[in-house]
């Protein structure tokens, strides 16, 4: 059974990847958020699940409302925020959800249960080993957002990773996967070579001074054909706190020569600094 956090109605449960906490805002009790070992990994509103407090997601939610998904698959789970909106907002979706960690799934689906009639189907896999085990041509979006320990794990960021996503995909369909990055954006400058090798058209979005190096934070990149690159800059644009969306010729300078990454040579994403959860 899990523990009451101290100071908190909230439950501590040991499981697959650590710690697990999922705790009610003090402010707004039907707001909660998911922290594992003390990393925060997702918040959610129980009472409207449109309103996505991290700006990343909010990102996220603009590729889904673009693309109108019928079916949807989420690699990397977490508290569920995204299939809850999606959900929210189009009831008819059939998602499929990947998460490696059983063991959270359970007390999340079971603190904070997902609304009846979500078409929403939670396996408990390895994010890479489940899009090689999917058929061809099954979704209309594959959004990635997998995190061990707040690192990208390496299997995922590589063009072979990126060959089996494409191939999941409808013709018509994205790919948008959240990166984290800081300082000289090694990490996502390959990552952005690695999805050109394999989609049509891309682009990166980001706070402009995430996109600067000025300190870290998350990137979202969307891979795929005819992206709507309008709507999502003017979408990210008008944001609380405004982001800037590369493309094209801006994408391609920002690459600036970096190269493609392989299975061979896959490695994390950056670890964030210890001062961003303090």
């Amino acid at each position: 059974m899990g523990r009451r956090t101290r100071n908190s109605p909230g439950v501590t449960e040991r499981v697959d990847s650590g710690d697990a906490t999922l705790a009610p805002d003090p402010d707004h009790p039907v707001c909660w958020t998911l922290a594992v070992d003390g990393l925060p990994q997702s918040y959610v509103d129980t009472a409207n699940p449109r309103n996505l407090r991290y700006r990343y997601m909010r990102r996220l939610a603009d590729v889904v409302d673009a693309a109108a998904p019928a079916d949807l698959l989420h690699l990397g789970g977490g508290a569920l925020t995204l299939p809850r909106y999606v959900a929210a907002t189009r009831p008819s979706a059939r998602q499929r959800v990947v998460e490696k960690d059983a063991a959270l799934t359970d007390l999340v689906r079971r603190v904070l249960p997902l609304p009846r009639g979500a078409h929403v189907r939670v396996r408990a896999a390895d994010a890479r080993a489940a899009v090689e085990a999917t058929g061809d041509a099954r979704f209309d979006l594959v959004v990635a957002d997998v995190y061990s320990a707040a690192r990208v794990p390496a299997s995922l960021g590589t063009v072979e990773a990126a060959a089996h996503i494409a191939r999941v995909l409808r013709p018509h369909g994205w790919y948008a996967t959240n990166l984290a990055d800081g300082r000289d954006l090694a990490y996502t400058r390959g990552q952005v070579a690695t999805l050109k090798r394999v989609f049509a058209d891309l682009c990166l979005i980001a706070e402009p001074g995430v996109l600067k190096g000025r300190y870290f934070g998350n990137l979202v990149a969307v891979a795929g054909p005819e992206l709507p690159v309008a709507d999502l800059a003017t979408n990210a644009a008008a944001d609380q706190f405004p982001c800037r969306l590369l493309h094209g010729a801006d994408l391609d300078n920002f690459v600036a020569g970096a190269r493609p990454v392989t299975d061979a040579d896959a490695r994390e994403s950056p670890a964030p600094p210890a001062s961003l959860f303090r």
